[in-house]
C-alpha cells in the first residue's frame, strides 16, 4: 500500500464526533446567552421550568424565539406576560393539527366491601 493511496482529507471518527460535540455545545451556549440577553429573569425562570418538565418543547420556543428575533419582530426583552402570549398561540396551532386534545380521567373503583360508615 502506497502512501498517495492514504485519504487524508477525511478525518477519523474519533476527530469528526469530537468536533460535532463541540460545535452542538457551541450552539448549546450561543442559544442560552442569546435567551439570557432577551428574556427578563421571570420569563427566563419559566422557560427553565418548561424546560425541566419538556426539554423538547422549550427547545421549540427558544427556536421560535430566536426567529423572531432574526426577523425583528422582537424589540427589547421579553417579558413572562409576552411568553405565555406567546405559549397560547403556539397550543392554539399545536390544537388546530391535533384534532383531539388530551385529557385525563379518573376512574375510581368502588368496592361493595368499603365500609365508610364506621
Amino acid at each position: 500500500m502506497d502512501v498517495d493511496d492514504l485519504d487524508l482529507s477525511q478525518p477519523s471518527n474519533g476527530n469528526n464526533e469530537q468536533e460535532q460535540a463541540r460545535r452542538a455545545q457551541e450552539e448549546q451556549q450561543k442559544r442560552r446567552d442569546l435567551m439570557a440577553a432577551l428574556l427578563d429573569p421571570a420569563a427566563r425562570e419559566r422557560l427553565s421550568r418548561i424546560a425541566i418538565v419538556s426539554p423538547e418543547r422549550a427547545a421549540q420556543i427558544e427556536s421560535i424565539i430566536a426567529r423572531m428575533v432574526q426577523s425583528g419582530q422582537v424589540r427589547g426583552r421579553i417579558t413572562e406576560a409576552s411568553l405565555i402570549e406567546l405559549l397560547e398561540q403556539l397550543d392554539e396551532a399545536r390544537g388546530k393539527s391535533s384534532a383531539q386534545k388530551s385529557t385525563i380521567i379518573y376512574h375510581r373503583r368502588k368496592d361493595p366491601d368499603d365500609d365508610f360508615d364506621i
